[in-house]
């Protein structure tokens, strides 16, 4: 089959449709995202496995799955939407426009700022649409190996020349205890004083947990972990419960540092300096609207983070 004859067989609506599917994991997500019906999603599916010739999922139970050649064909049809997209942009941005999609992809902490990135960036260009992904860091770096966002914010990059990242705000990491905790307003609170407390962690793998485990390390403790959580939230709900206490971002407080029942320990050694960093693969080419998010965030990255001035209002 040459690819003239490829190309009467297959559509873009139909490689579209697929890469709606691999994206969102499944038929009935891929229908709602595009607004169609699924057996409209399932027929699209079905004319562009017989124009490939072979078949493009597996099913397994419940679970569905890419075939060899699902995964060849996902690994094109994702080059000529985002040669599409770029087109669009790049022509859009010679009108002096900005519009596209920018798809962002960003670990669970970064939740707490992102979107006021986000908001302040789309209030300078109006016509650009956001996909933001927030997931836990082990999800990030697998999106990131398949190439499926534009752009990706943790705290820990990953120590590959296959990608390329660079630190754009500060993320200072602090211990965090319930205010009803025997330590909370104590002065010079010091590393073997947190030795005799019980902590809860984030998941091993995660960037926080990386820096907890590595002060301890410098300091000659073993931490005693009570307990570990997938999110942030689960954790300030575990603290203010006495559970314990941890390290965690010091945005995941808010923007006014300390919240509810919640206090920042005076312990010596801390704020642990940290930093957010923003990348991609490396030899990506970015479209228009992620070049331009990118340089907003090297401009803009810790004014992101101030109060505006209508906050009171």
């Amino acid at each position: 089959m040459t690819s003239t004859q490829l190309l009467r067989r297959i559509s873009l609506r139909q490689l579209q449709i697929f890469d709606a599917i691999v994206r969102t994991g499944n038929f009935t997500r891929a229908a709602e995202s595009l607004f169609l019906t699924q057996p409209t999603v399932s027929m699209q599916v079905r004319k562009l496995e017989e124009g490939i010739g072979m078949p493009l999922f597996e099913h397994v139970g419940k679970h569905t799955h890419l075939t060899d050649t699902g995964r060849v064909v996902y690994a094109h049809a994702r080059e000529a939407l985002e040669a599409l997209n770029n087109l669009h942009m790049e022509i859009a941005d010679l009108k002096g426009l900005k519009t596209g999609t920018l798809r962002l992809a960003v670990v669970t902490t970064a939740k707490y700022f992102a979107p006021r990135a986000l908001g302040r960036f789309c209030e300078r260009h109006p016509g650009v649409e956001v996909a933001l992904k927030v997931t836990n860091r082990e999800r990030l770096l697998e999106r990131l190996a398949e190439n499926i966002d534009d752009l990706y914010v943790m705290g820990h990059p990953p120590d590959s020349h296959d990608v390329i990242f660079e630190p754009y705000l500060d993320n200072p990491l602090v211990v965090v205890a319930s205010r009803r905790h025997p330590l909370a307003g104590c002065r010079g609170v010091t590393a073997r004083d947190l030795a005799g407390c019980s902590f809860v962690m984030r998941e091993p793998g995660s960037g926080t947990r990386m820096a907890t485990e590595n002060y301890f390390a410098e300091q000659g403790i073993r931490p005693r972990i009570r307990m570990e959580l997938g999110s942030n939230e689960a954790i300030k709900q575990a603290i203010d419960a006495g559970l314990g206490i941890s390290i965690l971002s010091r945005h995941t407080l808010g923007f006014d540092g300390e919240s509810g029942r919640l206090a920042i320990l005076d312990v010596e050694g801390f704020p642990i300096p940290w930093q957010w960093y923003v990348g991609h693969a490396r030899g990506k080419r970015l479209s228009v609207v992620a070049r331009a998010f990118l340089e907003f965030l090297r401009n803009e990255g810790e004014r992101i983070m101030e109060p505006r001035p209508d906050a009171a209002a």
